[in-house]
């Protein structure tokens, strides 16, 4: 009786330290990872309204915005079903799916030819929830952009430039554009959607 009432404490004692201790562990380095939005998720405004997370991708279908990568989390970027396909590249239904997404974006890009498809625009990530895209991806859809926000291409590539983040210590990770905040950038230079 003395060892089960021994190894009763010490149960609730492991409970309670890894149920309370562990999680403030973790907000304590989530202060540290996200100084600025008190350890939460970075959110991005425009004229002073949240319109969503940096680091959880949208759904972005009109001609005038930058458009991410698909995404297979439930009916798109739903972080309650992240997850991919999980189909691999001999599967039908995939192989369908992907040249539709092809040709969906060569309607809307006439002037690409479909081996200049970028295929990260035509796959979905792991996740399902992506925010980013390389920089390759953005420039081939400058011209499609300047030509429905009625802007120069020159001024559309420019706010791309400046909108892609570099690896970290110039070696970790690819160069990549966070598609929200570019979406914003373009809604700050040339606003459409409170015209």
């Amino acid at each position: 009786m003395k060892n089960l009432m021994k190894s009763i404490r010490i149960t609730l004692v492991f409970c309670v330290f890894f149920s309370v201790c562990y999680i403030l562990v973790l907000w304590i380095f989530a202060q540290f990872a996200a100084p600025g939005e008190g350890g939460n998720a970075e959110t991005v405004k425009l004229n002073g309204k949240i319109v969503g997370v940096a680091n959880v991708g949208q759904v972005f279908t009109k001609d005038v915005f930058f458009w991410g990568r698909p995404s297979c989390a439930g009916d798109g970027y739903d972080g309650t079903r992240s997850a991919g396909s999980n189909k691999g590249i001999t599967n039908e239904e995939y192989l369908a799916e992907v040249e539709a997404r092809i040709d969906t974006f060569l309607i809307h890009h006439p002037y690409l030819k479909r081996e200049n498809v970028p295929a990260e625009m035509v796959t979905a990530s792991a996740s399902g929830l992506d925010p980013d895209i390389t920089p390759e991806c953005a420039y081939v859809q400058v011209k499609r952009v300047a030509e429905a926000r009625g802007m120069n291409e020159s001024d559309v590539k420019a706010i791309v430039d400046k909108m892609v983040e570099k690896p970290l210590l110039g070696i970790f990770g690819p160069a990549k554009i966070n598609v929200l905040k570019l979406n914003i950038a373009m809604e700050e230079a040339n606003p459409t959607i409170y015209k």
